[in-house]
């Protein structure tokens, strides 16, 4: 845990150090962060997807899950909500824009389960499952943490996990992380800051 938190730190710092208006010429805060990897999870439709499959599109990476009570949903909202808004402002850019949906609960969350979720936020956004382990590991590489929570009474439970969202570009490199906790309206304006 203390690893971990030592791990995101530089990037928390990162995004907090970045202007308001990046001009063209700004690095992004996530150049040269080792976030991102191969991986081969389940799609929405049963199959297999792959990391390299999104090659030349600029990607939102998420990982959550579909039962949580307020963070995820929340989040879904607002990428959703900032990916349609961009798609509106320039739409040959945001048409090159893939929300992808990772879930951190693969034991409840089945291909039908996030496809339903996922089509409640945004058309194009794909939601991934897959083993515990290649959940696991997928999370390593992209600097998520989770854990499974003690089960209630009536058999429930929550999943602690990161909560970020990470911008891509069309290379698989991380870019930024976007402002979901701040609404749509800041996430339309970080995509447009650097989806060009």
């Amino acid at each position: 845990m203390r690893l971990f938190a030592l791990l995101l730190t530089p990037l928390l710092l990162a995004a907090c150090d970045a202007p308001k208006q990046a001009d063209a010429s700004a690095e992004p805060p996530l150049a040269g962060a080792l976030i991102g990897g191969d991986f081969a999870l389940t799609g929405e439709d049963g199959k297999t997807v792959e990391w390299k499959e999104f090659a030349g599109q600029w990607r939102i990476v998420y990982f959550g899950y579909t039962f949580c009570p307020d963070v995820c949903p929340v989040d879904a909202v607002a990428i959703g909500q900032g990916l349609r808004q961009f798609e509106k402002d320039s739409p040959e850019q945001g048409k090159n824009v893939t929300p992808i949906f990772i879930t951190v609960d693969p034991e409840r969350d089945t291909p039908e389960v996030l496809a339903e979720f996922t089509d409640s936020f945004h058309p194009r956004m794909i939601g991934l499952t897959g083993s515990v382990d290649d959940i696991a590991a997928t999370a390593k590489k992209f600097v998520v943490w989770f854990e499974k929570g003690e089960p209630t009474e009536n058999g429930g439970y929550l999943v602690n996990h990161t909560n970020q969202t990470v911008l891509f570009d069309p290379q698989g490199n991380p870019v930024a992380l976007l402002p979901t906790d701040k609404g749509g309206k800041a996430v339309a304006q970080d995509l447009a800051k650097w989806v060009k």
